[in-house]
């Protein structure tokens, strides 16, 4: 492959695809990423059980932290427009020691999802044959949940112009399924012939009206899964047109249109279905990992399956637009010798970061596969850990957001606001969130598995992140990582790795000066 260093003073970039996404494409795979049908699948059951009539003002609350980070993302990306984003930020606020583990707190999460969509992906693939019954094949489950991995690996490495293109039509049959659904079910409440109607109540949506801080807290905490996603649109910040401000108002775009989505469906759901605990009533924990399937026929009768079809596309998609934040994030930690150089490869064509991509498609893969063999209550319990690793890196960029910005706060009501007051409350919520997590998954109620005498899920979760601890020490004895961690190939001052005009291609980073 031919190289060409860096020359820092021409504002070179990676060499990824400058100005491909707008702020349609980004929103889209801002969108996309959260996997808004299958989210909802997964968690309003719970959240139900959780606060029962409260569900829709638990989607609120859990959006408050969400939006204030979002602020924080957007400060940071229009000052430091990187597509390392928490890697990149913490390392500039904090020193290396906090970013690296900012940008491995991204791949864990990545990872872990990753095997979760896939897996999803490949069940409700096989249930759409015969009786269903393929759906409770492992090995075939698992062989077609790696074949998906596998496709929008591809599609991820071969640009992501064409991963838009795809991501537009996915997402478009996503909201055209939640669009019938909230229809469909009104339809049937005011025509009398839901199961268990249920008048709207605007005490649904009244924050005082919870009578369980336990149930508060964990109804908050299963919210918080479903927001999370939006944050692909500032990992692909260096491809789009205007890399200082289309990715921050994507991500804020995102995040409303996610708020809007999650508490209109729920409200369609609870006046359709109500809150019993029997039949598809929301309150029935028989439903709970699945509301969809549960109301399928009912709702729509004989174009039931086509609920089945958005959860699988919702899974699908959401496979692919995961993979994009993980593969530039490692791409940047490639680039500021934070990785071994195979990292910061860029696809000469495709402008892609190619060998990145090509290594979250093949770990994803291994860690599905592999926790598929020891046990599937590990894998589902490695899953339900997963906010703990968003929480972690969404708290770290939320901190790197006020102190990065310290000499700035006081200058105006509007830089305190939004870099400072807003990214720290955030911050401060997620780490609570954090806190109470670990503190609830050492149980050994919860979760599927028990391990070393308390909660497995909980040994997964903190174990995933002192894995990047051990690998952190590990890298830092190798001679390329000596620059980074002395804070020489990324510190505050380190100028910004992106074209200095939208739609500039930089050139390839290997071999670069970095």
């Amino acid at each position: 492959m031919t190289t060409t260093p860096i020359d820092l003073s021409r504002g070179d970039g990676k060499g990824l695809a400058t100005g491909t996404l707008g702020l349609f494409g980004s929103t889209v795979i801002g969108l996309a990423s959260t996997a808004p049908v299958y989210s909802l699948v997964a968690t309003l059951g719970w959240v139900v059980l959780a606060v029962g009539a409260q569900a829709p003002i638990a989607f609120v609350i859990a959006f408050v932290p969400m939006l204030f980070i979002a602020f924080a993302y957007r400060e940071l990306n229009n000052e430091v427009p990187d597509c390392g984003t928490t890697f990149t930020w913490g390392t500039k606020a904090f020193g290396p020691w906090v970013g690296w583990m900012g940008g491995w707190g991204v791949a864990v999460a990545g990872m872990v999802v990753l095997a979760n969509l896939s897996q999803i992906a490949g069940i409700y693939f096989w249930s759409l044959f015969g009786d269903g019954s393929l759906a409770d094949n492992v090995p075939l489950v698992t062989a077609t949940g790696v074949i998906f991995i596998a496709a929008m690996t591809w599609i991820s490495w071969r640009g992501v112009e064409i991963g838009e293109r795809i991501q537009n039509i996915l997402l478009g049959i996503q909201y055209l399924a939640l669009a019938i659904f909230v229809i469909a079910a009104l339809w049937q409440f005011f025509s009398g012939s839901a199961p268990h109607p249920t008048e709207f109540d605007w005490n649904w949506l009244n924050p005082f009206a919870f009578t369980s801080w336990t149930g508060f807290t964990q109804a908050v905490l299963l919210a918080l899964f479903i927001y999370w996603g939006w944050d692909t649109c500032l990992a692909l910040n260096e491809e789009t047109k205007d890399p200082k401000r289309i990715p921050g108002r994507a991500a804020l775009l995102t995040t409303v249109i996610l708020l809007v989505t999650y508490v209109g469906v729920t409200i369609a759901a609870m006046m359709y279905a109500g809150l019993g605990e029997e039949g598809v009533g929301l309150g029935n924990e028989a439903n709970a990992d699945d509301f969809f399937l549960a109301v399928k026929d009912g709702l729509l009768g004989p174009f039931g399956w086509f609920l089945m079809i958005a959860v699988l596309i919702s899974a699908v998609s959401s496979t692919q637009t995961t993979i994009l934040p993980t593969a530039r994030g490692t791409l940047s930690m490639g680039v500021y010798r934070a990785l071994p150089e195979r990292f910061k490869h860029v696809h000469p064509r495709y402008k892609t970061p190619s060998f990145s991509t090509l290594v979250m498609g093949i770990v994803a893969s291994v860690y599905y596969i592999g926790m598929t063999l020891i046990s599937d209550n590990i894998l589902q319990d490695s899953i339900l850990s997963l906010g703990l690793a968003i929480a972690f890196y969404y708290a770290i960029t939320g901190y790197a957001c006020v102190w990065y910005f310290r000499r700035d706060l006081f200058r105006s009501g509007r830089e305190f606001l939004y870099k400072g007051l807003l990214p720290i409350l955030g911050a401060l919520m997620l780490t609570y969130a954090f806190v109470q997590s670990a503190i609830d998954m050492w149980s050994t109620d919860y979760g599927n598995t028990v391990l070393l005498g308390i909660g497995g899920t909980f040994v997964v979760g903190i174990g995933a992140l002192l894995i990047g601890v051990v690998l952190m020490f590990v890298w830092f004895l190798f001679p390329r990582s000596k620059r980074f961690f002395r804070g020489e190939s990324l510190n505050r001052d380190t100028p910004v790795l992106v074209p200095d005009e939208p739609g500039d291609y930089g050139r390839s980073v290997d071999g670069g000066a970095l």
